[in-house]
């Protein structure tokens, strides 16, 4: 029996006329026989669970670095929540969940330690530049499975290469996690930001509030729902004029209040250095890179792009311990 058939016949006969069939996909760079129990989607959404990148989120920064306290996102929590509302938009939409799935999972594997300063800073170095989506799409096309990639389907990679709210994925799918991602960081950051102290909930202009609702969980569903409203039986996935407006207001009060709050940020120039440092000394010396990284060098892929690489890829604490290891006078004995 070829159950994966029976998910592809499932879909044809359920999923909305506007959603990704699996077996429709555009397929993957390189030729794979399918699975006779997954679909090509859920296989895409297996590797990228099995995934070096994806372990090493729950060791990368959200929005505080080095926070104090147990509760505070991470890049992983981050991932999963934006995986949960999108599957949860995917649904009453009738679309593919398990393509949505996957690219969700994948959005942010190539994003750096640190946050999206750590994106900066890296960006400001590199001669080439640097973007986490794009890197993203690096990770599962080179760097993953020792310099194979995951071999992905075409509408997972376009999926995480275009999640960014500039870009504009090719699937209703990709579309789903664009703005669920959105929806994610807005409101776990608020969360976070409560927690830090930054801001109480009775701080967000009743402008807003009015729209989206007064706390955590009535602003998920609120916008949750306005998407699916908004977006059922259409080729599109949109939200209402108040909503956007509100979802935009609310994003501009973020930043002034959190992401460019002298208390948040002070870290950040530490940070700065410490990566700066670790991109300066790779440059200098690649061979102390490990191996996985110093191959692609033998390859002949250029050294700034692998060490860029290589550091994209470190956990907050890996950057932290390597930084101490080259930068700090070790203790020795001449006993």
């Amino acid at each position: 029996m070829n159950i994966r058939k029976v998910y592809e016949d499932r879909e044809r006969s359920f999923l909305s006329p506007f959603a990704v069939k699996s077996e429709d996909t555009k397929g993957r760079k390189v030729f794979e026989d399918k699975c006779d129990i997954r679909t090509d989607f859920q296989r895409d959404r297996d590797r990228i669970i099995h995934s070096k990148a994806f372990r090493r989120l729950k060791h990368k920064t959200q929005v505080f670095i080095s926070p104090e306290g147990d509760h505070y996102r991470t890049r992983l929590t981050h991932t999963l929540e934006v995986t949960q509302i999108a599957r949860t938009i995917a649904r009453g939409l009738c679309l593919n969940e398990d393509l949505t799935e996957a690219i969700a999972l994948g959005h942010d594997l190539g994003h750096t330690p640190f946050g999206h300063s750590g994106e900066r800073i890296l960006n400001s170095l590199c001669p080439f530049g640097f973007e986490h989506n794009v890197q993203s799409l690096r990770v599962v096309d080179v760097l993953e499975n020792e310099g194979k990639g995951l071999n992905l389907t075409y509408e997972v990679r376009d999926g995480i290469l275009n999640h960014r709210t500039r870009c504009n994925p090719a699937t209703l799918e990709g579309k789903v996690v664009r703005i669920s991602d959105k929806i994610a960081y807005i409101n776990h950051d608020i969360d976070d930001a409560v927690r830090a102290g930054l801001l109480k909930e009775s701080d967000i202009p009743k402008s807003i509030v009015d729209v989206v609702g007064k706390s955590f969980w009535e602003r998920i569903d609120s916008m949750i729902h306005n998407t699916v409203t908004n977006s059922f039986g259409i080729d599109d996935i949109k939200q209402s004029e108040d909503m956007n407006k509100a979802i935009y207001d609310l994003r501009k009060y973020l930043f002034k209040n959190v992401y460019e709050n002298e208390s948040a940020r002070k870290e950040e120039e530490k940070a700065r250095r410490m990566i700066q440092r670790l991109y300066e000394y790779y440059c200098e010396k690649p061979e102390k890179m490990s191996d996985e990284f110093k191959k692609f060098i033998e390859m002949g892929v250029d050294k700034q792009r692998v060490v860029c690489d290589y550091i994209a890829c470190m956990t907050d604490r890996f950057a932290i311990t390597r930084f101490m290891d080259i930068s700090i006078p070790k203790s020795w004995n001449i006993y």
